[in-house]
């Protein structure tokens, strides 16, 4: 707030003159009323190699004030939301504005969301940990954000980039300071008698070792193919390596190729020979819960449903180890398991606050990722200058401790993409995404409701029209 009393607005050009970096010094509880920025807890001790130690303050390029409210997922890492909620409120402190978090399960943060712009009121700052491109026209265009962190941390990694961008529109539709891979999980008492010690390395090899080991030893394996996230995820990393996609590059629906029914015809061989019927009814919770429990052979997740088999069932964990995405007839690719976006909602009260938040925690984003044991990858990547060196020997206890190596963020990057490769993801992708359309064609398959041309023939209509109606408001590209 000026000396008028008038708040000001965050803009470009005011983030850029008014911001200025200072560095923390010692922890000092801000319950004292100190005048130094407390250190961030961390789930292990500052004196651990590496372990993030003091947190950044950058001051506002304006007066702050009000309330700050924010709307997030419950981390699958515990962790990370103890850390996550002090780090908040503790800025709000420093900054004068009252932060209040609210964490609600991810399945239902869709949900809330529109119901909120549908009321044209609720929180401020919205976290989904998937792309949400379908709420352009009713969020902050976020460029300034941005182009501000680039300005300050560098150029913003493009599997995120094209995660928050439109570039019909030119908009940010989101903020993507941060992502999760998502490699295969195997256990290797499993896979080891079946020839395959260090897991399956293409989709071929998971349905012959998958389908032995349900045969021999009575495990099945887990891929969804439910009305969730993950079965989104896992649906498009198996059409890209069979060479198809649900757009081109040009933004134009291509789904119904021979390449998608050689696809949907894999999965349901995948599930009669590997799978039961369970996979059809998982939330985004269960293929953790069954790999934690010792009841899955493999999983495609990130390294959640690991962390907690270390703390439920260690035995399990020890077994657990990881590969990269599976190598297919064309391609070697997974969408990110999880891609943070950020939304700033017209109606929200403080857009200033929450755009200066956003700064702040991507300041700190090795804060983030080690107080999710991991889980968190940036999107800058000199703000986690030691996620390299913890990924080679995990701070939190991994049997090897080189277990997590393979996630050396040049490697991941490589087998890593957007959920509307080849294209951007823009409205109609998201869309897609968010009705679990490629799910629900590939499970139709795998029931025997609809044979492999017929299902995708329906999935194509539906993708067709959802495409048209999102290109009718010029936030599309394409003609087709």
């Amino acid at each position: 707030m000026g000396s008028d009393g008038r708040l000001y607005s965050i803009t470009r050009r005011g983030f850029l003159q008014g911001v200025a970096a200072v560095a923390i010094t010692p922890p000092m509880l801000a319950a004292c009323g100190g005048d130094e920025e407390e250190s961030s807890p961390s789930t292990a001790a500052p004196e651990e190699v590496g372990a993030p130690s003091t947190t950044v303050f950058e001051e506002p390029a304006s007066r702050l004030s009000g309330d700050l409210t924010i709307l997030m997922w419950s981390h699958f890492v515990p962790s990370h939301d103890e850390w996550f909620d002090t780090f908040a409120r503790d800025w709000g402190q420093k900054v004068g504005v009252n932060v209040t978090v609210d964490h609600i399960n991810t399945a239902d943060v869709p949900g809330q969301i529109t119901s909120e712009i549908s009321a044209g009121s609720g929180h401020d700052l919205i976290q989904h940990i998937a792309a949400i491109p379908q709420y352009e026209p009713s969020v902050l265009d976020l460029t300034d954000v941005v182009s501000e962190a680039e300005s300050r941390y560098g150029e913003m990694l493009d599997l995120c980039r094209r995660s928050s961008f439109n570039p019909n529109t030119e908009k940010f539709f989101a903020y993507a300071p941060g992502w999760v891979p998502d490699p295969g999980n195997f256990r290797r008492s499993l896979w080891e008698p079946v020839g395959l010690p260090d897991g399956p390395t293409t989709w071929d090899e998971l349905l012959e070792g998958g389908r032995e080991i349900r045969e021999s030893q009575g495990v099945q394996l887990g891929i969804g193919m439910s009305q969730e996230i993950d079965s989104n995820m896992a649906g498009l990393a198996l059409l890209w390596s069979f060479g198809s996609a649900v757009q081109d590059e040009d933004e134009n629906v291509v789904i119904n190729s021979p390449e998608t029914v050689a696809a949907v015809e894999y999965m349901a061989e995948l599930f009669k020979g590997a799978m039961t019927d369970e996979v059809f009814a998982w939330n985004a919770a269960s293929n953790n819960q069954g790999m934690a429990s010792g009841s899955l052979s493999y999983i495609i997740n990130s390294i959640s449903a690991y962390r907690t088999a270390q703390e439920q069932n260690p035995v399990v964990a020890n077994d657990v180890f990881f590969v990269p995405a599976l190598d297919g007839p064309e391609a070697q690719l997974a969408a990110q398991h999880v891609l943070y976006n950020w939304i700033v909602p017209n109606h929200a009260a403080n857009p200033d606050a929450a755009k200066e938040f956003l700064l702040h925690y991507t300041a700190n984003y090795d804060h983030a990722t080690y107080n999710s044991k991991l889980y968190d990858f940036p999107a800058f990547v000199d703000r986690v200058p030691n996620l390299d060196a913890w990924v080679a020997e995990d701070p939190f206890g991994s049997e090897p401790s080189d277990k997590l190596a393979f996630l050396k963020l040049d490697d991941a990057v490589k087998w890593t993409t957007n959920i509307g490769h080849p294209g951007p993801t823009n409205p109609a992708v998201g869309e897609v995404f968010g009705t679990n359309i490629i799910p629900n064609m590939l499970a139709n398959v795998a029931r025997g409701q609809m044979d492999p041309e017929q299902s995708v023939a329906d999935a194509e209509r539906q993708i067709t029209t959802v495409f048209e109606r999102w290109r009718s408001q010029g936030l599309v590209g394409g003609s087709r």
